[in-house]
C-alpha cells in the first residue's frame, strides 16, 4: 500500500517548499487554517509559523528521481541502504548518497522514490531547529492533479514536470511557447512502443520563481503565467492537450498527499481525555508523596540507628582501652589493638607472614616453575609477582577469596617488565 494521507486535512496545516540546496537559503510556505484565506509567504527558516497541526515538506519534482524497479515484497516496506542498491545504476551515485523509499506498485512493477538524503536531513535538521517538526515529506510532482489514461504537465516557461501515473511522474525541460519539452515527446514515443499513449495531456500553468526577500517573511511576487500554444503544442506531440487550469502546489489538496517517508504521527491528549486521566493522577501524586515520606523516614531511622552503634562501639572501645587518646574508627582501632596484644602473647594474628603464607601456599601450588616471581610483606599486605596470563590470575584471586582473603590485581607497568602481574592480597 502507498503512504497515503487519508484523513482529513488538519485545522492547520503548514506546508513548506524547499530545495535541498547546501545553503537552504530558500523557504516558500503557506500556512493552510480552517476559516481563514491562505496566505503564501517565503523567507527565512526563522520566520516559518510555529505549532501548527500538521507540517508537509514540498521537495521540488526536479530533486526526486521516481523509478520503475521490481523488488521482493519483503523489500518493500524497508527503506534506506537495501533499496539504495536497487536504484544503483539509475542514480549513478553511491547508495548511501541516496534515501530511497517504496511509494506504491504500477502494474508488476514496484516504484521507489529516491531524493538526495545529505540534502534532506539537512532540511529536517533546519526545520527542527526551528522547532518545527515534519509529519510527511512529498514530492511536488505527486500533488499535481491526475486521472486515469491521462498526464497532467505542469509548465511555466521556464521550467515543467510531468505527472504520468497515480505514483509517476518527472522534471522535463521547459520547451517554449511553440515548442512542447523534448523530454515530453521522448516520453511519450516510449509510452507508444508500450503502448501506454495517454488519450490527452492536460496543461497546468505555474507560478514562476520568486525571489528571496531578505529581511522578514514576505508575500511572494510571481507573476501571470500566459498558456503556451496549444495547437502548435498539439502538432509536435500528436496527443490531444488541453489547458487545465492554473495550478499551485499551494492549494493542492491535502488528503491524498503520497509521503515519501513514513509519516511521523503526533500524539495529542484531548481535553476529555485529560479530564477522566485527573482523578488517576491525582492518586498517583498521593502514592508518591507517601511513598517519599517513608523513604525519607527509613533514611532517618537507620541515620539513627548507625549512630547508636558507633556510640555504642566507641564506649565498649574506651572501656577495654582506656587510655586512648581518640577514637576515629573503633572496628579497626580493635583490631590493630587485638594484634598488638596477640604479638605481646607471642600469638601470631591472622595478617602475619607466616599464617597468610599458610593460607597461600596451597592455592600457588598450581603455577608453573618459575610463575612466582617474587613476594613482598609490609603490614599484613602480600604483594606477589607471578608470570601468568589474566585467566589463570582470576582463578587464582577467586580461591584465594574463598579462603577469607582480600584481593586485588593489577598488571606491573610496561616499562617496569611486560607479562606480570601483581597481586595484592591482605587479610579481611
Amino acid at each position: 500500500m502507498a503512504r497515503h494521507c487519508l484523513a482529513q486535512i488538519p485545522v492547520s496545516l503548514l506546508r513548506i517548499r524547499c530545495g535541498l540546496s547546501v545553503e537552504l537559503l530558500r523557504w516558500q510556505w503557506v500556512l493552510i487554517d480552517n476559516g481563514h484565506p491562505p496566505i503564501p509567504r517565503e523567507g527565512k527558516v526563522e520566520h516559518l509559523p510555529k505549532h501548527a497541526d500538521s507540517v508537509q515538506l514540498i521537495i521540488p519534482a526536479s530533486q526526486v528521481l521516481i523509478t520503475r524497479t521490481r523488488l521482493p515484497k519483503a523489500a518493500r516496506n524497508r527503506a534506506g541502504s537495501i533499496l539504495s542498491f536497487a536504484v544503483e545504476e539509475d542514480t549513478l551515485r553511491e547508495p548511501d548518497n541516496n534515501q530511497v523509499s517504496w511509494i506504491g506498485s504500477a502494474g508488476e512493477d514496484d516504484v521507489l522514490a529516491v531524493v538526495d538524503k545529505k540534502g534532506l536531513k539537512q532540511a529536517l535538521d533546519a526545520l527542527d531547529a526551528a522547532a518545527i517538526r515534519v509529519d510527511e515529506v512529498n514530492c511536488e510532482t505527486l500533488l499535481l492533479p491526475w486521472v486515469a489514461g491521462e498526464w497532467s504537465l505542469a509548465w511555466n516557461g521556464l521550467e515543467s514536470f510531468v505527472r504520468t501515473g497515480e505514483f509517476e511522474g518527472t522534471a522535463t525541460d521547459c520547451g517554449d511557447e511553440i515548442s512542447p519539452p523534448l523530454s515530453l515527446q521522448l516520453m511519450l514515443e516510449d509510452a507508444g512502443a508500450r503502448e501506454a499513449t495517454p488519450t490527452s495531456i492536460a496543461l497546468y500553468t505555474i507560478p514562476t520563481a520568486t525571489a528571496m526577500a531578505s529581511g522578514s517573511a514576505s508575500e511572494p511576487a510571481g507573476k501571470t503565467v500566459i498558456p503556451p500554444d496549444i495547437p502548435a503544442w498539439l502538432r509536435e506531440l500528436g496527443v490531444p492537450v488541453r489547458f487545465a487550469g492554473h495550478w499551485d502546489w499551494r492549494n493542492a489538496p491535502g488528503d491524498r498527499s503520497i509521503s515519501l517517508l513514513p509519516v511521523r504521527k503526533r500524539w495529542r491528549l484531548s481535553s476529555g481525555l485529560l479530564s477522566r486521566l485527573r482523578p488517576a493522577a491525582w492518586i498517583a501524586a498521593v502514592a508518591l508523596a507517601v511513598h517519599s515520606m517513608a523513604l525519607i523516614v527509613d533514611w532517618a531511622l537507620l541515620v539513627d540507628e548507625q549512630r547508636v552503634l558507633r556510640h555504642q562501639m566507641e564506649t565498649r572501645f574506651r572501656e577495654i582501652f582506656p587510655m586512648a587518646v581518640a577514637v576515629v574508627d573503633p572496628p579497626l582501632q580493635m583490631r590493630r589493638k587485638l594484634i598488638e596484644a596477640r604479638h605481646a602473647a607471642g600469638v601470631p594474628d591472622n595478617a602475619d607472614f607466616l599464617p597468610m603464607m599458610g593460607t597461600l601456599a596451597p592455592i600457588l601450588q598450581e603455577l608453573a616453575p618459575g610463575g612466582l616471581r617474587s613476594v613482598a610483606y609490609e603490614s599484613g599486605n602480600i604483594a606477589l609477582e607471578l608470570a601468568i596470563d589474566e585467566g589463570l590470575a582470576r582463578r587464582i584471586a577467586v580461591r584465594l577469596r574463598e579462603s577469607g582473603l582480600d584481593v586485588n590485581i593489577s598488571p606491573v607497568p610496561a616499562e617496569k617488565q611486560s607479562g606480570i602481574i601483581l597481586i595484592t592480597v591482605r587479610t579481611m
